[in-house]
């Protein structure tokens, strides 16, 4: 096994080339040897190794999963307002926005194939440099065997973590900082997973463990857990029986063949005992009655594929029977479900998934994690970090760096890369400060921010897309024009733009890949993209301009709208709302407009506008209730960088609020004012 490094024609580094080449037997004949090759840049695997802090690792019976902290310098937008009381500031800047650098942490995790252990340690080695790391955290059943090559190849200690305390402890952080981790498995729907929201609780829950064999764990907080219950029949009895009746020996191979299978030529159904379905007990027909049944009386030989299949279903089953029993026996109505068993195999969720609506009568749902094969690095991860009290701290997915939930599906998408002989990213960011729920919502659990769920709207989806797509090349301009004084803008500018079209290709294929899709996740994804390439904000220049021109406008809109008695002046006031809107609605037909006329501003937008623009009109119900009186309190919530819609729409809105004595609380103010 041997690490090749090659550059590009700049001389820049680009390619990192893993080569693993295995002789089967004595002498030099290549007969039966098999070439593994793969060519991956290094900057998109061991992202940031330079300024790795600290290492974990979590070492299975075929995969490894690497995670380690580091610190990432970028810029960052700042705003510094200036005094002009009392001055002529009709040509005078009211503030200005520097772009400053900032050290931010970051957390990243890595899954490969064990195979790729000793070149990835040889790499790790020889490109790190300033790690503050003496012991590197080790959990998983591989973690002793590798022990010595580990502690060779990095010179680091290696402590070994309780697998199943490093599981709980990962499933935590995921369930708290990932709004989109947790998704059921739809058989035969447009969209494979259904994703669930966050409820602001995560206790208590059930975690099915699958590996060699089953362990069921109820846990209850962030540091009591108890293991209730398990069985002996897991992934180990699915791959050693499918080994003996199959003569395949590889775990996926064997999942591969059960897909194509059809397990009631060799399983007897209800039907094969009773004709048909058994009215008296109320099952369906098409149950099975007896897994590999027809063996015992069938002369002839059964598939491969049907004996694979059948053998799936009857330990799926055996397990999703089992969970429901301890889940109602415990009063718990969430199950997550992880495990080499499951890494995201369609056949095996949707044989679980079945199995647990089946036994529970549809009153639980089997859950699965987006993140699950990371659960045992993460944890290994927390417990050597615990000074730092990582928990303390809300963390991000960073879609710039995360290889995203891979389609379940062999043929969805030609270029994706293949479950073996492949690497996975995932990446977390700490944010700028602890996430919190609204306080004034009524049920946090239910609330979902997003209108459309462009995940199941497919025509949605596609217009989203193309508006991204087409818009795509204007950021890039933006972005190189926003840093004049950088010689490599331009470069790192199509570095983004290259980077945010691979990932509208990916979704457009894999809607799924970072949990519900919507305008705001697309959003996110192009603002990671953007930071990667240090972008902190492309449109601060515009938003500056606009700034400056509506804070010269207020006056004359607040002198307006004091003019107008009570009733148009609240008329007034929601068109405002609407009309300060336009400039960020990001549609084609609004940008067309703004391009054709510079001097486009706040009235020509109210000009534009229907008598009562809006979908839903309950306008005349809201005045009524505000001539009842106004509210007590109202909640002001930001998530803006436009200055018009704020300055021109907001602003004469709360003014209107306060002057009626309403209490009005502000939350996350983002505007750049």
């Amino acid at each position: 096994m041997h690490i090749h490094l090659h550059t590009d024609e700049a001389g820049r580094g680009a390619g990192l080339a893993f080569k693993m080449a295995e002789r089967g037997g004595r002498g030099s004949g290549g007969h039966g040897s098999l070439d593994k090759s793969i060519t991956l840049p290094p900057d998109e695997i061991f992202r940031n190794l330079e300024n790795a802090k600290r290492f974990a690792i979590d070492i299975g019976g075929s995969l490894t999963k690497l995670a380690y902290y580091s610190t990432v310098q970028h810029k960052v937008a700042r705003v510094r307002s200036f005094d002009h009381s009392g001055k002529d500031i009709e040509n005078e800047p009211l503030y200005e926005i520097s772009v400053q650098e900032e050290i931010t942490a970051r957390l990243h995790f890595i899954k490969f194939e064990n195979n790729y252990i000793e070149t990835c340690l040889d790499f790790i080695k020889d490109h790190l440099v300033n790690t503050e790391t003496q012991v590197i955290k080790a959990t998983g059943g591989g973690a002793y065997k590798f022990k010595d090559l580990i502690e060779k190849k990095l010179g680091l200690k290696v402590d070994k973590e309780d697998v199943m305390t490093c599981l709980i402890k990962g499933c935590n952080f995921l369930l708290r900082n990932i709004p989109h981790e947790v998704f059921a498995y739809q058989k035969d729907s447009d969209t494979e997973f259904r994703f669930q929201t966050n409820h602001p609780n995560i206790f208590p829950y059930l975690l099915v463990n699958i590996g060699s064999g089953v362990s069921i764990v109820k846990v209850e907080s962030e540091d009591k857990f108890e293991w209730i219950g398990g069985s002996s029949i897991g992934g180990g009895t699915f791959w050693g029986l499918g080994a003996l009746l199959t003569k395949t020996k590889k775990f996926d191979e064997l999942l591969q063949l059960a897909s194509k299978g059809q397990h009631t030529n060799v399983d007897m159904l209800v039907k094969d005992v009773y004709g048909g379905a058994c009215q008296t007990l109320g099952l369906s027909g098409n149950l099975i009655a007896s897994s590999f049944g027809k063996s015992t009386t069938a002369d002839k030989e059964f598939s491969k594929e049907d004996m694979a299949k059948s053998l799936l279903h009857m330990i799926s089953n055996d397990i999703g029977q089992l969970a429901c029993l301890y889940a109602k026996l415990h009063n718990l109505d969430k199950i997550y479900f992880g495990g080499f068993f499951i890494r995201g195999h369609p056949v095996t969720m949707r044989t679980i998934t079945f199995s647990i609506n089946f036994f529970s009568k549809g009153e639980v749902q089997a859950l699965f994690l987006r993140h699950e094969g990371y659960l045992g690095a993460i944890g290994a991860f927390l417990k050597g970090a615990e000074q730092d009290n990582p928990n303390q701290y809300s963390w991000g997915e960073n879609y710039a760096g995360s290889s995203g939930l891979m389609s379940t599906s062999p043929d969805v998408y030609p270029m994706q890369r293949t479950r073996s002989g492949t690497f996975d990213m995932f990446e977390m960011d700490r944010l700028e400060r602890p996430l919190v729920n609204l306080p004034l919502l009524k049920d946090p659990s239910t609330y979902i921010p997003d209108t459309v769920d462009l995940t199941d709207d497919a025509m949605a989806r596609k217009y989203w897309l193309t508006c991204f797509e087409e818009a795509l090349d204007g950021v890039a301009k933006r972005a190189a024009a926003s840093q004049p004084d950088s010689v490599d803008a331009p470069e790192r500018a199509e570095k983004f733009r290259q980077k945010y079209w691979n990932k509208l290709q990916t979704l457009r294929q894999q809607p799924f890949a970072y949990g519900t899709l919507t305008v705001r996740s697309l959003l996110d994804t192009r603002e990671h993209c953007l930071n990667e390439f240090n972008f902190p904000d492309p449109y601060s220049k515009v938003k500056q301009k606009e700034n400056g021109i509506a804070l010269k406008c207020f006056q004359s809109v607040i002198e307006s709208l004091d003019s107008l008695g009570w009733e148009e002046r609240q008329f007034a006031l929601v068109k405002g709302l609407l009309a300060g809107n336009v400039f960020d609605w990001g549609a084609k037909a609004v940008s067309d407009v703004l391009e054709c006329e510079p001097q486009f501003g706040f009235e020509e937008a109210k000009s534009k506008l229907q008598e009562r623009p809006w979908l839903e009109d309950s306008y005349s119900q809201w005045l009524e209730r505000l001539k009842e009186g106004p509210p007590h309190k109202c909640a002001l919530i930001f998530a803006d960088n436009s200055g018009i819609d704020i300055i021109l729409g907001v602003f004469p809105f709360v003014r209107e609020l306060l002057s009626r004595g309403t209490e009005v609380s502000v939350f996350h103010c983002t505007a750049n004012i």
